[in-house]
């Protein structure tokens, strides 16, 4: 796979970006620690069965892949059903926990506390997904676009490729007078969530619908999670869209350079996610590990766009059939192996200061 070709150069360049202590391991040994100790997983039996986002299906993947050949007897079942319909099976009792690319907003909260018998839902951000603008338009190759010129396109006010405004950022390209089609999920996401926390953060003017889960601009060509957006693009001349980075390396999509707070065009890579995910601070409280990302990051080459996707989870409360089997599995992916193995799917690890908090948030469970 081509992103393995690259997964030992991304990995140490987050190393050195974010202090990482490892850098991949074989999933069937126990995992390293930077003391040296080495961490056993903490296996259980039983059957979970979890859903949310898409961004992170490869990771859970993995993740599960990884617990399942070290502990028998268990069966894990994680749903890439998008982030909105897994915070609703966690708060329906149908999902023990769930997956969502944005933690719970206020309105969200009592919901999904009231789920928790003498506890609260807490978020746990278990991997960072760097969000990929990809594109499909015959004869470009490379792209580069100024957030403002995204929130143009995607507010469709720029409807061709050779607009002004996009010709501005790419004043050497040959650009064809071919429609934009600009993809965005059909579904509720995350991962709309963070694209258009961006775009407000980042480019105000142009974009003025603010930041939800559910698609608000009008327009465009919706597709289905994010295997339909990789999907539409990949297959559709004179598209554009935003996808999780693995689903654009793993479907070959070109990707743009976008610009950052520094005034630069910024390239999609480990590194230059990394630098935007050190400056991401906690805002949630005690467990509860809410992340807020600067997007408008000023950091020499660092990429904007990237979204904490988070696993929410009962603080306390879960069946005592359950809780021993989400420690084990969420432990696993909180671990420095867990999060060592995400760089060859296209994620950026957390960085060791956040990861140290979630894995301990996971003891904490009850």
């Amino acid at each position: 796979m081509k992103l393995q070709r690259y997964g030992t150069i991304a990995c140490l360049a987050l190393t050195a970006t974010l202090g990482l202590s490892a850098c991949g391991s074989d999933n069937n040994e126990p995992s390293t620690s930077a003391s040296g100790s080495t961490a056993a997983v903490d296996c259980a039996t039983g059957t979970v069965n979890a859903q949310g986002s898409s961004a992170q299906k490869n990771a859970m993947d993995e993740w599960i892949k990884a617990y399942q050949q070290k502990c028998q007897g268990v069966t894990i079942n994680y749903e890439p059903s998008g982030s909105g319909a897994g915070i609703t099976a966690f708060t329906n009792g149908t999902a023990d926990f769930a997956g969502s690319d944005s933690a719970l907003k206020p309105e969200e909260q009592p919901k999904a506390d009231a789920k928790c018998a003498g506890g609260a839902a807490i978020n746990l951000p278990m991997v960072i997904g760097p969000v990929a603008i990809a594109f499909n338009l015959n004869g470009v190759d490379n792209l580069q676009v100024k957030p403002a010129t995204l929130a143009k396109i995607f507010a469709g006010t720029v409807t061709k490729w050779d607009d002004p405004a996009i010709k501005a950022d790419n004043p050497d390209a040959k650009l064809p007078s071919t429609a934009i089609q600009a993809v965005h999920r059909s579904d509720e996401s995350g991962t709309t969530d963070n694209f258009t926390k961006f775009l407000s953060k980042t480019a105000a003017a142009d974009w003025t619908l603010g930041n939800a889960k559910a698609w608000k601009a009008p327009g465009g060509v919706g597709a289905a999670k994010s295997d339909g957006v990789a999907s539409k693009i990949k297959s559709t001349d004179g598209t554009i869209g935003y996808v999780e980075w693995s689903y654009a390396e793993n479907a070959s999509l070109k990707m743009a350079k976008v610009g950052n707070g520094a005034g630069e065009f910024a390239a999609l890579t480990a590194e230059s996610a990394g630098k935007t995910i050190a400056g991401a601070k906690i805002e949630g409280q005690g467990d509860d590990l809410k992340m807020s990302i600067d997007y408008n990051t000023k950091e020499a080459g660092a990429y904007p766009i990237v979204l904490a996707t988070y696993e929410i989870v009962c603080s306390k409360g879960l069946p005592a059939d359950k809780l021993k089997l989400v420690k084990g599995l969420l432990g696993h992916a909180a671990s420095a192996e867990g999060q060592a193995s995400l760089t060859e799917l296209g994620y950026a690890p957390l960085p060791e200061t956040v990861r140290t908090k979630v894995e301990t948030a996971v003891k904490n469970l009850s």
